[in-house]
């Protein structure tokens, strides 16, 4: 029994030690050598100030990486921690490079551009990080309606930690605040639940020193992340109940990110 204990300690510490080793890794050579040029991944930020994107492309590569590679992980958990965090960052980092001129927010003004037979970067989001989702779920659930909801919670979650990606901090902090109980749960969850806190915890001092920002990369990857974690931990009645929260959120998300900035 000690030693399954020790196993399972022995996980999450990989998973938080290895996302955040991986996450500074590749953050310190992308600031080095970005890909495709510095100016491709410069933004200024709410306050005007000149910041990178490197921490968002670093932070769904550590998160992945952390998860595809942590011991005692089964198979098709590694498969589904690998295709929700990469499908997520890959659309995230898309969006920041393409949709960085596009003022249209929110699923009503990108869903309302496709029925003019216009495909924003926004739409490529919403889809591919959703069907990502699902995938994940299908991997992670036997029953249909489980895989249903195991996909919401994993593409809202991804979604939700966006949101609060509106000032320094607010996402990286939020997803320690929210991972830290992950740590507690026994089996897959409590490794998933440390990938994603290790990587942000790798960023957070740039982050809050307004030197980068994790942008829809890093947000979208971390919150995959955490939606595998809440996923592997939680039977139907758990998961409805994080569907139903993370939808409420999203019709709400303005007033979401309104609030995260005011903190």
């Amino acid at each position: 029994m000690a030693a399954v204990a020790g196993g399972r300690v022995s996980g999450r510490i990989s998973a938080l030690l290895g996302a955040a080793g991986a996450t500074r890794a590749v953050y310190t050579a992308l600031r080095k050598r970005p890909p495709g040029g510095a100016v491709l991944w410069e933004r200024k930020n709410y306050a005007g100030r000149l910041v990178n994107l490197h921490a968002g492309l670093a932070t769904a590569t550590g998160t992945a990486l952390a998860a595809v590679t942590a011991p005692g992980l089964p198979a098709r958990t590694r498969a589904a921690g690998a295709l929700a965090v990469l499908a997520a960052g890959g659309c995230g980092a898309y969006d920041d490079v393409f949709g960085a001129s596009d003022p249209r927010r929110g699923f009503r003004a990108h869903l309302s551009a496709l029925r003019q037979k216009e495909v924003t970067s926004g739409a490529v989001k919403l889809f591919g990080i959703g069907a990502a989702g699902l995938a994940a779920g299908a991997l992670l659930k036997e029953r249909p309606a489980d895989k249903m909801l195991a996909g919401v919670v994993i593409a809202g979650s991804a979604h939700l930690v966006n949101l609060l990606d509106v000032r320094p901090g607010r996402a990286a902090g939020a997803v320690l605040a929210v991972g830290a109980p992950g740590l507690l749960r026994h089996g897959p969850a409590g490794t998933l639940s440390a990938a994603p806190m290790g990587a942000a915890a790798a960023v957070l001092g740039d982050d809050l020193g307004e030197r980068t920002m994790i942008g829809d990369a890093g947000a979208h990857a971390l919150g995959a992340a955490l939606g595998l974690a809440i996923v592997t931990g939680n039977g139907r009645r758990g998961l409805a109940v994080h569907a139903a929260g993370l939808i409420a959120a999203a019709a709400a998300g303005d007033r979401v990110s309104r609030a995260a900035a005011a903190l």
